[in-house]
């Protein structure tokens, strides 16, 4: 499936080639500190199927609870997380969904670190709620 997207002030701009069976939700407290929310949301793909059509991203590295250094990338202007790599960058990246254009049609098919996950999350569909704001 292609995609595109770009981060939140629009300096960082891309298009990507995506499994759409390779989406997932991770629970884990580094995924919720770096999003301010309960649970990220990636999509896995070669980073050769990504193209990079604007600015350069900045990126740092991060060691996880599981001792793996992940680096992740983002827009050095606005702070968007847009992309996520192992220790060699030229492997699998990780896609944020949340600069996706298309992420209404990339359904998580998997969950890990379910262990860190908010114990609220099931309830959410029962708070009062309105269409926009």
């Amino acid at each position: 499936m292609e995609v595109n997207g770009q981060c939140h002030c629009g300096q960082i701009s891309f298009a990507a080639m995506v499994d759409p069976s390779r989406v997932s939700i991770c629970h884990c407290s580094d995924c919720q500190a770096l999003t301010g929310s309960p649970f990220r949301v990636t999509v896995l793909t070669a980073r050769d199927n990504i193209r990079l059509s604007s600015a350069a991203l900045k990126m740092y590295v991060k060691v996880g609870d599981s001792g793996g250094k992940r680096r992740q990338y983002f827009c050095p202007e606005c702070g968007t997380p847009m992309f996520t790599s192992g220790d060699d960058e030229t492997s699998e990246w990780g896609i944020r969904w949340g600069c996706i254009r298309q992420r209404a049609d990339l359904k998580p098919m998997r969950q890990i670190w379910r262990r860190s996950a908010v114990s609220w999350l099931g309830e959410v569909d029962q708070l009062p709620s309105r269409a926009t704001d």
